[in-house]
């Protein structure tokens, strides 16, 4: 079987969300106050999340697992569901994105576990602004991750930067210079409308237009061919060796070549980031269904994946989950 929709586009890549918990209030994220997180009990342990991922891996196709949050690192048993995927038969390629604070104490634990890079979101490198964006004074505990993921060997460190309007905008060149310095692959991403406060404003965003603008008033960028289902556009930084990634999701959408599918830590089949749509495999687990059933249902699920997520459509509706919940 395979996770295939009827546009003919194939979920490869996993993106398995562990907790809707987060130790950051990113402004563009959630409130001040945080979020009313999910029950414990709705929660997937880690025995039918291991099960998922397996099925997902040995029966369906999956060659890439991304584990996220929420926080993932804020899962206690974190390393040993990374270690459970990385010892399937047909191991798949393995990732985490984090917010990189808990990450200079386990590292080395996922490392060991078999996790092969992390994804750390950084959206500036000052102090005063990191804490104006994510309403907690923790730069310093950010950048200790960084170098304890590089010197684990995750490697390649890649770094998610979001541009605000008026907040960090003007520092994306400086950003991508302090990632040059320190061999880190930086990807600026467009604010999306998954904020909790559905107060997100297209007018507001810094688009890939604008970010290329303002890299390019510093440096000389070259676009790369062979993206693929990747969602960045690579561009080489003054004929190389280093390169910086755009990803437009909202205006140059990627939707045509998406292989991603999404895992919620309540156990819901997401087939798009943007979906209003869930399957429920978590009752299906619990109530009881064999592993060709629980398949079954995951690939039913992807039948309704719509062509794109339609944000330029007038019709367009916010998905009803915040990112913190459904998982990057």
């Amino acid at each position: 079987m395979q996770l295939i929709d009827t546009h003919g586009r194939v979920a490869t890549d996993l993106r398995v969300s562990l907790t809707d918990r987060c130790n950051l209030r990113c402004q563009y994220c959630m409130p001040a106050e945080g979020l009313e997180w999910m029950p414990t009990a709705d929660t997937l342990t880690d025995d039918e999340l291991n099960r998922l991922i397996r099925i997902g891996v040995e029966m369906l196709g999956v060659r890439d697992v991304r584990f996220t949050g929420g926080e993932p690192l804020l899962r206690r048993g974190l390393p040993a569901i990374v270690a459970a995927t990385t010892v399937l038969p047909s191991r798949p390629r393995t990732a985490m994105t984090s917010n990189g604070l808990g990450l200079k104490h386990t590292a080395g634990a996922l490392a060991a576990a078999g996790l092969d890079r992390v994804n750390i979101s950084l959206d500036t490198t000052d102090a005063e602004t990191y804490e104006k964006i994510t309403r907690r004074n923790r730069l310093g505990d950010v950048i200790d991750g960084l170098k304890a993921a590089s010197d684990a060997g995750l490697a390649p460190v890649k770094v998610n930067a979001v541009l605000l309007r008026g907040i960090n905008d003007l520092e994306a060149p400086d950003l991508l210079r302090w990632c040059i310095k320190h061999a880190y692959e930086l990807r600026f991403i467009e604010q999306m409308p998954l904020d909790a406060q559905h107060g997100w404003n297209r007018a507001e965003m810094i688009t890939a237009d604008e970010t290329l603008a303002l890299l390019e008033e510093q440096f000389r960028l070259t676009p790369l061919d062979g993206r693929g289902s990747a969602p960045a556009e690579t561009f080489r930084v003054d004929d190389g060796p280093h390169t910086v990634g755009i990803i437009g999701s909202v205006t140059r959408p990627f939707c045509g070549d998406c292989n991603r599918v999404r895992l919620t830590a309540d156990g819901q089949i997401m087939n798009c980031l943007f979906a209003r749509e869930e399957s429920d495999l978590r009752s299906a687990l619990r109530g009881g269904a064999n592993d060709s059933q629980i398949a079954e249902q995951w690939v039913a699920a992807m039948m309704t994946k719509l062509p794109g997520h339609g944000i330029d459509d007038p019709t367009f509706l916010q998905s009803a989950r915040p990112m913190s919940s459904i998982g990057g």
